[in-house]
């Protein structure tokens, strides 16, 4: 297909409108005097990506950044947003490849994304009932398995929906992943709507296309996406998204119950054959006669036109590194499809960068690569266009900004929401418990290949922010009573899967609830039960859980689940991770369906 799109400005895939920071500086300052109606100003607030905190006063920003894209200038811009509004002087990257920034005051938020946007940096659209940020494999373009790049044509569907008159109040948020691979480093059979890159071959010409799939979800009722159709060619791509967007926005009936109002309900309900036909109707209407013009949206980067020039030059490796730069090596350093430049995968524990790093990551990307990196789904950054004899300097900028560990996509490699930090669902404080359960897994300095292939999850709630349905080892908090007192909890699922190559795969939920505080206990007893009792020295993880079945770790795990007592010596257990003081079960109504 030809493409006549000129180049783009690298991580510049939304168009940037001031007149909407001028809005929201208007609205959000009457608001301030009590002129706004609330419900009327929370709307147009989570359009431009605010999001209310569970802490008054204070709000989160969220940044898109679609498929994962961003370049050296923006990192500098999150840098400078981190240190100037955020109290906590971080950003959080995201399980849907954004940043986002806590507890900004809402003067200050109107100030900041006026910064964001001076970077091609846009919040629009990333909270409320919207097609949410669009991700995308992080290796696309680089990757040695694509059958072709699909990041142009994230970058078109990104550009065609974002301020679309049908996308602004959906029943519910949508979401949406490209990949240009079957590998699938973004799972989309979970998604709403998913893209997986195909060819064929028509009276001798090559035809590209996508896979699309539909109906996929986590949170409640944790749904695999259906395949709506095998190829879909790009020329009609963004008219089949289109028409199942229409269909999702006229279905009333999903309306009618916040809880149950995503398209996999629907999709699900009516089986996907039934759900086919509804999208071949649809297509048939008025609307769907009009061209779309997709050279004019796809998004091109030429990246290799900046990449370093390759040199001899291999630096030699000090002795004293030589260790954890070879583990790093293989942890977190993959060759490109382009000779002799790598990608280097920076584990970002927690998803948490300070303004010093933001920076010290962009002045790698503009010292040793092609000034672009891509976040992940499992909250890291991946620098692109290494070139190989770079990355032990890469790796020791790295080291030095407390960004070189090894264990990218390994048992380290914890990932969690923000739960009760400062989401207004979070039952529990997922962050806290995050930091407890890599603590102990470190502490057990596991050595064991396939043990470290293990993967843990977690959510402060059952919406799966964190997607604890798809970590080999999964939690999402709960609580229960001890007499009349609450305690912290999770619940408990395994077998999940969300290793890119391997078949995807949704956790079996055990019936036991753990207490908060013997949850990194009980982390420690799934590894070593496993050490010690698989069948074969290759049995995987998820092999020696269905061999021995949900009856099986229930008892495993049976006596950490009694609620403790109150008593002085058990009051930590009453106590959530990261806190000081005794737990009571605090819910809000969260704004993503507002």
């Amino acid at each position: 297909m030809a493409v006549t799109h000129s180049t783009d400005t690298p991580g510049r895939v939304i168009p940037i409108s001031d007149e909407e920071f001028e809005d929201f500086d208007t609205e959000a300052t009457a608001f301030l005097r009590g002129e706004r109606d609330s419900d009327l100003y929370t709307g147009f607030r989570l359009k431009q990506g605010v999001y209310g905190q569970r802490q008054a006063d204070v709000h989160m920003i969220r940044v898109k950044l679609p498929f994962g894209g961003v370049s050296a200038d923006q990192l500098d811009a999150f840098a400078e947003v981190a240190e100037r509004f955020a109290p906590l002087k971080k950003g959080h990257i995201t399980t849907r490849e954004n940043v986002q920034y806590h507890h900004v005051p809402l003067p200050l938020a109107a100030m900041a994304i006026r910064v964001l946007g001076d970077a091609g940096l846009s919040s629009r659209e990333a909270c409320g009932n919207t097609v949410r940020n669009v991700t995308g494999d992080p290796w696309g373009g680089i990757c040695n398995d694509e059958v072709y790049d699909a990041t142009p044509y994230a970058g078109a569907f990104v550009r065609y929906f974002v301020r679309h008159p049908l996308t602004q109040l959906l029943p519910r948020k949508f979401k949406v992943a490209f990949t240009g691979s079957e590998t699938d480093r973004v799972v989309t059979d979970i998604h709403d709507l998913g893209f997986i890159s195909q060819v064929r071959h028509e009276d001798g010409k090559e035809v590209r296309g996508f896979r699309m799939v539909t109906g996929g979800g986590l949170s409640i009722m944790a749904k695999r996406a259906f395949v709506l159709y095998d190829f879909v060619p790009l020329t009609e791509y963004l008219r089949v998204s289109e028409a199942v967007l229409r269909i999702f926005e006229r279905s009333d009936d999903l309306r009618r119950n916040r809880a149950k109002a995503r398209i996999k309900f629907l999709v699900h309900r009516v089986g996907i054959e039934a759900f086919r036909e509804m999208v071949e109707e649809e297509l048939k209407g008025d609307w769907a006669k009009r061209d779309y013009p997709l050279d004019d949206l796809v998004y091109l980067d030429d990246e290799a036109a900046e990449a370093p020039a390759l040199n001899g030059h291999v630096p030699t490796v000090a002795e004293a590194d030589r260790e954890m730069f070879e583990r790093f090596m293989r942890s977190n350093v993959q060759a490109q499809i382009q000779d002799g430049y790598a990608s280097v995968e920076v584990k970002v524990t927690r998803g948490d960068l300070s303004p010093e790093q933001f920076r010290g990551l962009a002045t790698i990307l503009r010292t040793h690569g092609s000034g672009r990196a891509r976040t992940t789904p499992w909250q890291n950054i991946v620098l692109r266009w290494i070139p190989q004899n770079r990355v032990y300097d890469v790796w020791r900028e790295l080291y030095a900004l407390d960004l070189g560990n090894p264990g990218a996509l390994e048992i380290t490699d914890v990932v969690s929401c923000p739960g009760t930090d400062s989401c207004k669902l979070g039952i529990t404080s997922s962050m806290g418990l995050n930091r407890a359960v890599q603590g102990k897994i470190e502490e057990m300095d596991i050595q064991d290949p396939l043990t470290r292939q293990i993967l843990v999850n977690m959510s402060g709630c059952p919406n799966s922010c964190g997607m604890h349905h798809v970590g080999n080892i999964g939690f999402h908090g709960a609580a229960i009573k001890s007499g009349d007192r609450q305690v912290p909890a999770y619940h408990v699922f395994i077998g999940g899967n969300r290793r890119a190559g391997e078949p995807m795969k949704l956790g079996t939920l055990l019936r036991t609830r753990l207490p908060a505080k013997r949850v990194p206990q009980a982390v420690e007893r799934l590894i070593l039960d496993y050490e010690d009792n698989r069948e074969e020295d290759d049995e995987a993880f998820n092999d020696y859980v269905d061999r021995l079945g949900k009856v099986y770790f229930n008892e495993l795990l049976k006596d950490l689940s009694l609620p403790p007592e109150f008593s002085d010596e058990n009051r930590e257990h009453f106590v959530d991770w990261d806190r000081d003081r005794l737990y009571v079960l605090e819910r809000g109504e969260g704004e993503c369906a507002v």
